[in-house]
């Protein structure tokens, strides 16, 4: 806990930047692969060259548009709205509504984002905390439970189904930290202990700094590099505002 309150400053914007790397990642690949992204779009989907071209430029803009919104904290409502437009458009467009992992994956990205729009209204609230409320915290309240769990579809994906000693514990482990993360108890610790596991599991996994290229696995493992940058953003994000007040860590206080 000493790590978190010296880490207090920098943590809110630590977890912002991880949590938009994967915008901003696909923001610049859009823009390198201009040609490749519009020719896919007209070929996959027979739209014409036009329409083609406009759904990589909203892509190009809007992610990278977005990402500097949230970094600055420039209505971060409307990034946050832009960029799950762009979440919803492109697991419809890439037809990743057909591959569960992906689909588990942008969940998880949903997730991150709700906990970014939650810490908006946190802030949103710090400009009035002098006048009395009526009980007007349950939306974010509702946002940051729905972000935590979420959050936790990533995990999933990560969960191998191997009877090797050191892979069950893994797994038990890890299925623990995520269902305390879910119900909220021992949050920010729980959260912090899953953000180091994915780190880790993210380099490992996810090493597209050694793949040459030419090679089209570079791509494919960059996209998992930086889209679980953004899923440890959000785990960032629980640890900085907290569980929120549907949880059990929220009731031991009433206790």
């Amino acid at each position: 806990m000493f790590v978190l309150r010296q880490s207090k400053s920098i943590l809110p914007f630590l977890a912002r930047l991880c949590l938009v790397s994967t915008f901003l990642e696909d923001g610049v690949r859009m823009w390198f692969q201009w040609n490749e992204q519009r020719d896919y779009m007209n070929v996959s989907w027979g739209c014409g060259w036009f329409l083609a071209t406009l759904f990589v430029v909203f892509n190009l803009f809007g992610q990278i548009g977005g990402s500097i919104m949230v970094l600055t904290r420039f209505k971060v409502d409307y990034a946050c709205g832009m960029l799950f437009f762009i979440v919803i458009l492109q697991t419809v467009a890439y037809s990743i509504l057909w591959d569960l992992q992906f689909l588990l994956r942008n969940l998880s990205l949903v997730g991150a984002l709700l906990l970014l729009l939650a810490e908006s209204r946190v802030e949103g609230k710090s400009l009035f905390a002098g006048l009395p409320s009526l009980d007007d915290n349950k939306p974010r309240n509702y946002l940051q439970l729905t972000g935590r769990v979420l959050l936790v579809f990533m995990f999933i994906t990560v969960l191998r189904l191997e009877l090797s000693f050191i892979q069950v514990i893994q797994n038990i482990v890890a299925s623990g930290l995520m269902v305390l993360v879910t119900i909220g108890y021992k949050t920010k610790l729980s959260a912090l202990v899953l953000v180091l596991w994915l780190m880790c599991l993210n380099c490992y996994l996810n090493a597209w700094w050694s793949i040459p290229s030419y090679k089209p696995m570079r791509d494919f493992l960059k996209y998992d590099f930086f889209q679980t940058l953004s899923v440890i953003g959000g785990l960032l994000m629980v640890v900085s505002l907290g569980p929120g007040g549907v949880s059990m860590d929220e009731q031991k206080k009433r206790w």
